[in-house]
């Protein structure tokens, strides 16, 4: 197993300890004498990072692979939706601002299989790069928003605001280029 798969398999090993640490309800707020806020930023803030460093790794380094074209995308959803059907149970994003982003995480995988499927590929639209960054922003600063950084809650439901634009806006795109080709 090559560097940059190994990085997507180690962001959804990375899913679980997620939602562990952020529903879990532990004494003061504290693991290990650190405030579970910044426990749980600091994992998804790593998971996210290997998303960025799985893709760089395999281009730079032409280890490309159908695992990790395979891979990479699922393990992306994974960490989002975990994250994001947590901050819902936490009460720090709204259900349905995450039902349209997650919709149309679902929408788009769709189209693309069956894109795929007529020997076509749909790339990641600049849009929908606009609308990961801006999940990323959302859910680190709405958990560390819950507690002490209150100003972070409302950067975070900003950036929500933004994926979800952006989501409804991508998906629309895709959706055009998708029926494009028939």
């Amino acid at each position: 197993m090559n560097l940059p798969n190994a990085l997507t398999v180690g962001r959804i090993f990375l899913v679980p300890l997620l939602v562990v640490v952020l529903l879990t309800k532990f004494e003061g707020r504290m693991i290990f004498g650190i405030q579970k806020d910044l426990v749980g930023a600091a994992i998804f803030g790593i998971a996210s990072l290997t998303d960025f460093f799985d893709g760089y790794l395999a281009r730079r380094r032409k280890q490309v692979t159908t695992f990790g074209q395979l891979w990479d995308p699922l393990a992306d959803k994974l960490l989002i939706t975990a994250a994001f059907v947590s901050l819902i149970q936490m009460d720090l994003a709204p259900a349905w601002m995450v039902a349209v982003i997650l919709g149309r995480e679902l929408f788009v995988t769709v189209l693309r299989s069956l894109a795929h499927g007529k020997g076509v590929i749909i790339a990641a639209s600049p849009l929908g790069k606009v609308k990961m960054v801006a999940e990323v922003v959302a859910i680190l600063a709405l958990i560390l928003g819950q507690e002490n950084l209150k100003q972070f809650h409302v950067i975070g439901i900003i950036a929500l605001w933004v994926s979800m634009v952006t989501a409804v806006v991508s998906g629309w795109q895709y959706y055009r280029r998708f029926a494009r080709i028939g």
